[in-house]
């Protein structure tokens, strides 16, 4: 099977999203699979690959680390003539969600290709948390997408009959509802994700998401699980790991560490814009625990932090569409104090719940979860989440929804 990504980054820039599309690759391949990803050039220098397809692209950010590929007829014409070199194709999977999705779905619309669409962003709670006016970009969005995908659309609406694939609103619904239906199936890295989609009508024509986990490294898994020891001596040992933007809610946690006046560990991991208020605000000194800034680590080591800990914390509320950390953490033996109940929900044991989205709920959380660290009394895990999160089976899983996609594409 040859299998054709679409990214809106290059998969060897940073990020949760490439980390996880270059395992799946990874897996893919092994199970003898062809792969290929389309997206937008780096602006520094990365290793050459034959899998890559590098768009031109402008540099998005100061530091030169994303891209941006503008969707129209030229990226058309690039793609084709780099596809056009490459084995027959037999599905598309759009791992994106703007320009590389577009570009993606006009890709496909054009070769008469089914599509299947990977869900990594809530367009409505992300754009709010990460720009000043985030209706009028949503308004902006949509009609960018309108637009973009007017050939997608014009061959959906020639399969099916009938215009039923927009609506008159430009909401961050409206726009996934858009790129759903120009899909032959949906997946979304959690239940509670997939559910979500649901229910706002986010879906393909089949009228249901699957739910396909992001994973692990089977091996990574094992070795780290392998090195894991006894709990050691000492005060219980929190991690909280992520990156440093308002939505994580990193500075509501370094309050209510202070407020729960528990004595811990507490180490940070990972960087971004809110770092130097992160360090003013523990600089200033109140409360029993020390906080430790480790910066961003690699992947590895990340997971050998969080298989030494006693708890990974995690705070954000409505953001996650799976909450990777926690899942992280599970697979390694490690409970959670979790904020988000949906992700509680998900992991369905280990963890320690926040009951409101106040400092003070969550000071009670660390208060008892480090009461219970301290008298061996933590909530155990479940143990099918080390299995479940494996690669290799998300990847059986994937494989399968492949299969029935273009098995319906050829009815």
């Amino acid at each position: 099977m040859h299998v054709v990504m679409f990214a809106d980054q290059h998969i060897e820039s940073l990020g949760g999203a490439q980390v996880s599309m270059r395992l799946q690759r990874r897996f893919l391949e092994r199970a003898g699979h062809t792969v290929t990803v389309v997206a937008p050039r780096m602006h520094r220098p990365v290793p050459g690959d034959p899998a890559y397809i590098d768009l031109r692209s402008t540099s998005a950010t100061p530091d030169r680390e994303y891209g941006f590929s503008w969707p129209g007829r030229r990226s058309d014409r690039e793609v084709d003539a780099a596809l056009a070199r490459r084995p027959p194709i037999d599905i598309v999977h759009v791992q994106a969600d703007f320009w590389g999705a577009f570009i993606g779905h006009r890709f496909a619309a054009r070769h008469g290709l089914p599509v299947v669409h990977t869900m990594h962003n809530r367009a409505d709670v992300g754009i709010e948390a990460t720009v000043p006016v985030p209706g009028l970009v949503l308004r902006a969005l949509n009609a960018w997408a309108r637009t973009a995908l007017r050939p997608a659309l014009a061959r959906r609406r020639a399969e099916r009959g009938g215009d039923s694939l927009t609506d008159g609103r430009s909401d961050g619904w409206a726009y996934l509802r858009r790129l759903a239906r120009l899909s032959d199936a949906v997946t979304a890295p959690s239940s509670h994700f997939a559910r979500r989609l649901e229910r706002h009508g986010a879906v393909p024509a089949a009228g249901s998401v699957d739910v396909i986990w992001n994973g692990i490294d089977d091996e990574l898994l094992d070795a780290v699980s392998t090195q894991r020891v006894a709990r050691r001596p000492g005060p219980p040992r929190f991690v909280w790991l992520g990156r440093m933007s308002p939505e994580k809610r990193l500075l509501p946690f370094l309050t209510a560490v202070a407020h729960s006046g528990i004595q811990a560990e507490v180490e940070i991991i990972g960087g971004g814009v809110q770092l130097r208020a992160a360090r003013r605000l523990v600089e200033r000194g109140w409360g029993e625990a020390s906080i430790v800034f480790s910066g961003r680590l690699p992947y590895a080591e990340t997971l050998a932090r969080l298989a030494d800990a006693d708890a990974v914390v995690q705070t954000s509320i409505g953001f996650e569409t799976q909450g990777m950390t926690v899942f992280e953490a599970a697979s390694l033996g490690t409970p959670a104090v979790v904020s988000d109940p949906d992700v509680a929900a998900e992991l369905g044991s280990g963890t320690w719940g926040v009951r409101d989205a106040t400092v003070p709920a969550l000071a009670d959380a660390l208060r008892r979860a480090a009461a219970d660290i301290t008298a061996g009394t933590t909530p155990a895990v479940d143990r099918d989440i080390a299995e479940r999160f494996r690669q290799s089976s998300r990847t059986a899983a994937m494989v399968g929804v492949y299969e029935r996609t273009i098995a319906q594409a050829r009815r």
